[in-house]
Protein backbone atom coordinates (compact mmCIF):
# COMPACT_ATOMS: atom_id res chain seq x y z
CA UNK A 1 0.00 0.00 0.00
CA UNK A 2 0.69 3.99 -0.27
CA UNK A 3 -0.18 6.24 1.36
CA UNK A 4 -0.85 10.18 0.87
CA UNK A 5 -1.28 12.53 3.51
CA UNK A 6 -3.44 15.73 3.01
CA UNK A 7 -2.10 19.28 2.25
CA UNK A 8 -0.07 20.76 4.67
CA UNK A 9 0.70 17.48 6.88
CA UNK A 10 2.95 14.74 5.87
CA UNK A 11 3.71 11.30 6.77
CA UNK A 12 4.32 10.60 10.20
CA UNK A 13 1.11 12.07 11.00
CA UNK A 14 -0.49 9.01 10.21
CA UNK A 15 1.72 6.69 12.18
CA UNK A 16 -0.34 5.65 14.33
CA UNK A 17 -3.02 4.18 11.77
CA UNK A 18 -0.32 2.84 10.05
CA UNK A 19 2.29 1.04 11.95
CA UNK A 20 0.35 -1.83 13.19
CA UNK A 21 -0.32 -3.11 9.78
CA UNK A 22 3.27 -2.70 9.14
CA UNK A 23 4.55 -6.00 10.28
CA UNK A 24 1.99 -8.10 7.88
CA UNK A 25 1.85 -5.79 4.97
CA UNK A 26 4.30 -3.46 2.71
CA UNK A 27 3.35 0.47 3.14
CA UNK A 28 4.99 3.06 1.81
CA UNK A 29 4.02 6.60 3.66
CA UNK A 30 5.30 9.32 1.74
CA UNK A 31 5.98 13.18 2.24
CA UNK A 32 4.44 14.60 -0.81
CA UNK A 33 6.47 17.23 -2.68
CA UNK A 34 6.63 20.74 -0.67
CA UNK A 35 5.98 18.55 2.61
CA UNK A 36 7.66 16.77 5.34
CA UNK A 37 11.11 15.54 4.45
CA UNK A 38 11.02 15.90 0.83
CA UNK A 39 13.11 18.39 -0.66
CA UNK A 40 11.78 17.96 -4.23
CA UNK A 41 10.95 21.67 -6.02
CA UNK A 42 8.28 23.13 -5.65
CA UNK A 43 7.02 25.71 -8.46
CA UNK A 44 3.94 28.08 -7.30
CA UNK A 45 4.26 30.26 -10.73
CA UNK A 46 1.80 29.00 -13.28
CA UNK A 47 0.62 25.94 -11.23
CA UNK A 48 -3.27 24.86 -11.93
CA UNK A 49 -4.15 21.59 -10.13
CA UNK A 50 -2.17 18.85 -8.64
CA UNK A 51 -0.27 17.10 -11.29
CA UNK A 52 2.46 17.47 -9.49
CA UNK A 53 1.89 15.67 -6.52
CA UNK A 54 0.20 12.81 -9.13
CA UNK A 55 2.73 12.76 -11.56
CA UNK A 56 5.20 11.75 -8.58
CA UNK A 57 3.26 9.08 -7.06
CA UNK A 58 3.17 7.95 -10.60
CA UNK A 59 7.14 8.07 -10.82
CA UNK A 60 7.01 6.02 -7.57
CA UNK A 61 4.88 2.99 -9.02
CA UNK A 62 7.48 2.99 -11.86
CA UNK A 63 10.57 3.67 -9.39
CA UNK A 64 9.28 0.59 -7.10
CA UNK A 65 7.27 -1.52 -9.98
CA UNK A 66 4.67 -1.65 -7.69
CA UNK A 67 1.31 -3.31 -9.31
CA UNK A 68 -1.62 -4.93 -8.03
CA UNK A 69 -1.11 -2.11 -5.00
CA UNK A 70 -3.35 -0.22 -2.83
CA UNK A 71 -3.75 3.51 -3.37
CA UNK A 72 -5.06 5.30 0.35
CA UNK A 73 -5.28 8.57 1.34
CA UNK A 74 -6.59 11.61 3.12
CA UNK A 75 -7.88 14.74 1.53
CA UNK A 76 -5.61 16.10 -0.97
CA UNK A 77 -3.84 12.54 -1.38
CA UNK A 78 -7.10 10.99 -1.86
CA UNK A 79 -7.64 12.98 -4.89
CA UNK A 80 -4.24 12.45 -5.72
CA UNK A 81 -4.59 8.62 -5.40
CA UNK A 82 -7.51 8.84 -7.60
CA UNK A 83 -5.91 10.41 -10.29
CA UNK A 84 -3.07 8.15 -10.37
CA UNK A 85 -5.22 5.11 -10.46
CA UNK A 86 -7.49 7.20 -13.37
CA UNK A 87 -3.58 7.08 -15.39
CA UNK A 88 -2.43 3.43 -14.96
CA UNK A 89 -5.38 1.32 -13.69
CA UNK A 90 -3.48 -1.32 -14.05
CA UNK A 91 -1.65 -1.19 -11.55
CA UNK A 92 -4.04 0.05 -8.75
CA UNK A 93 -6.13 -3.14 -6.84
CA UNK A 94 -8.45 -0.54 -5.14
CA UNK A 95 -8.29 2.52 -3.48
CA UNK A 96 -9.42 3.84 0.25
CA UNK A 97 -10.20 7.69 0.06
CA UNK A 98 -10.96 9.67 3.52
CA UNK A 99 -12.74 12.45 2.97
CA UNK A 100 -11.00 13.22 -0.56
CA UNK A 101 -11.02 16.56 -2.21
CA UNK A 102 -13.72 16.02 -4.57
CA UNK A 103 -15.75 19.07 -5.64
CA UNK A 104 -19.30 19.22 -7.27
CA UNK A 105 -19.35 18.64 -10.81
CA UNK A 106 -20.70 22.57 -11.48
CA UNK A 107 -17.67 24.03 -9.99
CA UNK A 108 -15.06 22.89 -12.36
CA UNK A 109 -15.69 25.26 -14.78
CA UNK A 110 -15.21 27.87 -11.95
CA UNK A 111 -12.33 26.46 -10.83
CA UNK A 112 -10.75 25.49 -14.99
CA UNK A 113 -11.20 29.43 -15.05
CA UNK A 114 -8.95 30.19 -12.05
CA UNK A 115 -11.10 30.74 -9.57
CA UNK A 116 -10.99 28.78 -6.58
CA UNK A 117 -13.98 27.40 -3.99
CA UNK A 118 -11.23 27.91 -1.15
CA UNK A 119 -10.78 31.66 -1.00
CA UNK A 120 -10.86 30.94 3.72
CA UNK A 121 -8.44 28.56 3.52
CA UNK A 122 -5.95 30.01 0.84
CA UNK A 123 -6.29 33.14 3.03
CA UNK A 124 -5.75 31.35 6.47
CA UNK A 125 -2.77 29.21 4.90
CA UNK A 126 -0.54 32.59 4.10
CA UNK A 127 -1.17 34.19 7.19
CA UNK A 128 -0.07 30.72 8.62
CA UNK A 129 2.55 31.47 11.41
CA UNK A 130 6.08 29.36 10.36
CA UNK A 131 8.00 30.12 12.91
CA UNK A 132 7.89 28.61 16.68
CA UNK A 133 10.88 28.36 19.35
CA UNK A 134 10.48 24.60 19.68
CA UNK A 135 8.45 21.85 18.65
CA UNK A 136 7.30 21.63 22.27
CA UNK A 137 6.19 25.11 21.77
CA UNK A 138 4.11 24.57 18.96
CA UNK A 139 2.80 21.56 19.94
CA UNK A 140 1.50 24.00 22.77
CA UNK A 141 -0.18 26.43 20.32
CA UNK A 142 -1.51 23.50 18.00
CA UNK A 143 -3.20 21.74 21.24
CA UNK A 144 -6.43 23.94 21.66
CA UNK A 145 -7.25 24.93 17.91
CA UNK A 146 -10.38 23.32 16.84
CA UNK A 147 -8.77 22.18 13.87
CA UNK A 148 -7.03 19.89 16.12
CA UNK A 149 -9.89 19.00 18.57
CA UNK A 150 -10.22 15.37 18.54
CA UNK A 151 -6.70 14.11 17.77
CA UNK A 152 -4.64 12.06 20.42
CA UNK A 153 -1.78 13.88 21.20
CA UNK A 154 0.64 11.60 20.06
CA UNK A 155 -0.72 12.12 16.91
CA UNK A 156 -0.27 15.75 17.12
CA UNK A 157 2.80 15.23 18.54
CA UNK A 158 3.94 12.94 15.04
CA UNK A 159 2.55 15.72 12.79
CA UNK A 160 4.78 18.18 14.68
CA UNK A 161 7.93 16.02 14.36
CA UNK A 162 8.02 16.03 10.47
CA UNK A 163 5.74 19.01 9.96
CA UNK A 164 8.64 21.43 11.68
CA UNK A 165 12.53 21.60 10.02
CA UNK A 166 15.08 22.58 12.44
CA UNK A 167 16.92 25.92 12.06
CA UNK A 168 20.42 27.41 12.80
CA UNK A 169 19.16 29.73 15.07
CA UNK A 170 17.69 27.02 17.48
CA UNK A 171 14.04 27.92 16.52
CA UNK A 172 11.76 25.35 14.16
CA UNK A 173 9.98 26.05 11.03
CA UNK A 174 7.31 24.82 9.08
CA UNK A 175 8.22 22.49 6.36
CA UNK A 176 5.40 23.16 4.44
CA UNK A 177 5.69 26.90 3.36
CA UNK A 178 2.61 28.30 3.86
CA UNK A 179 3.01 29.83 0.35
CA UNK A 180 3.20 26.33 -0.70
CA UNK A 181 0.35 24.75 1.10
CA UNK A 182 -1.89 27.93 0.08
CA UNK A 183 -0.98 27.44 -3.73
CA UNK A 184 -2.04 24.06 -2.99
CA UNK A 185 -5.45 25.30 -2.06
CA UNK A 186 -5.94 26.87 -4.72
CA UNK A 187 -5.06 24.89 -7.72
CA UNK A 188 -8.38 23.85 -8.41
CA UNK A 189 -8.51 23.00 -12.12
CA UNK A 190 -8.50 19.20 -11.00
CA UNK A 191 -11.21 17.06 -12.63
CA UNK A 192 -11.98 13.88 -10.17
CA UNK A 193 -14.99 12.80 -12.07
CA UNK A 194 -13.26 12.03 -15.07
CA UNK A 195 -10.57 10.29 -12.81
CA UNK A 196 -14.07 7.86 -11.28
CA UNK A 197 -14.45 6.89 -15.34
CA UNK A 198 -10.97 5.98 -15.91
CA UNK A 199 -10.44 4.23 -13.00
CA UNK A 200 -11.29 0.60 -13.23
CA UNK A 201 -10.51 -0.41 -9.45
CA UNK A 202 -13.07 -0.55 -6.04
CA UNK A 203 -13.15 2.76 -4.59
CA UNK A 204 -13.77 3.00 -0.88
CA UNK A 205 -14.35 6.66 0.43
CA UNK A 206 -15.19 7.45 3.90
CA UNK A 207 -16.88 11.07 3.82
CA UNK A 208 -17.10 13.06 6.81
CA UNK A 209 -20.18 14.10 8.28
CA UNK A 210 -19.11 17.80 9.12
CA UNK A 211 -16.99 20.09 6.63
CA UNK A 212 -16.33 17.43 4.32
CA UNK A 213 -14.38 18.50 0.94
CA UNK A 214 -15.95 14.97 -0.57
CA UNK A 215 -19.10 16.86 -2.26
CA UNK A 216 -20.57 13.84 -4.15
CA UNK A 217 -24.03 14.43 -2.86
CA UNK A 218 -25.82 15.77 -6.04
CA UNK A 219 -24.11 12.65 -8.04
CA UNK A 220 -23.37 10.19 -5.58
CA UNK A 221 -26.90 8.27 -7.04
CA UNK A 222 -24.75 7.62 -10.04
CA UNK A 223 -21.33 7.34 -8.92
CA UNK A 224 -22.26 4.46 -6.89
CA UNK A 225 -24.61 2.58 -9.45
CA UNK A 226 -22.63 -0.04 -10.45
CA UNK A 227 -21.22 -1.02 -6.90
CA UNK A 228 -17.35 -0.17 -7.98
CA UNK A 229 -17.66 3.01 -5.72
CA UNK A 230 -19.04 2.77 -2.25
CA UNK A 231 -19.36 6.41 -0.11
CA UNK A 232 -20.30 6.07 3.46
CA UNK A 233 -20.78 9.54 5.75
CA UNK A 234 -18.83 8.41 8.93
CA UNK A 235 -21.32 10.00 12.23
CA UNK A 236 -19.26 12.61 14.20
CA UNK A 237 -16.20 13.48 12.32
CA UNK A 238 -15.38 16.23 10.41
CA UNK A 239 -12.61 16.59 7.68
CA UNK A 240 -10.25 15.65 9.85
CA UNK A 241 -11.86 11.74 9.88
CA UNK A 242 -8.97 9.70 10.21
CA UNK A 243 -7.03 11.76 13.17
CA UNK A 244 -10.92 10.83 15.35
CA UNK A 245 -11.22 7.75 14.05
CA UNK A 246 -7.40 6.11 13.84
CA UNK A 247 -9.32 2.69 14.73
CA UNK A 248 -11.77 2.91 11.88
CA UNK A 249 -9.17 4.27 9.27
CA UNK A 250 -7.18 1.27 9.98
CA UNK A 251 -9.72 -1.36 9.61
CA UNK A 252 -10.85 0.18 6.54
CA UNK A 253 -7.20 0.12 5.31
CA UNK A 254 -6.40 -3.62 6.45
CA UNK A 255 -9.58 -4.64 4.75
CA UNK A 256 -8.60 -3.80 1.61
CA UNK A 257 -5.10 -5.32 1.74
CA UNK A 258 -6.42 -8.01 2.73
CA UNK A 259 -8.89 -8.28 -0.43
CA UNK A 260 -7.76 -9.79 -3.54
Amino acid sequence: MIFLHANGFNALTYRRILAPLADRFRIFAIDQRGHGATDLPTVIEGRAGWDDFRDDLLALLHAVDATNVVLAGHSMGGATCLGAAAREPERVRSLVLFDPVIAPRQTLVRAEAGGSPHSGLIDGARRRRSEFPSRAAAFNAYRPRSAFAGWPDDMLADYIADGFKDQTDGQVRLACAPAWEASTFAAQANDPWSDFSASRCPIDILRAQHDSTCRTDADVAQLTADGRVRVETVGGTGHFLPMQRPDLARARLERALLAG
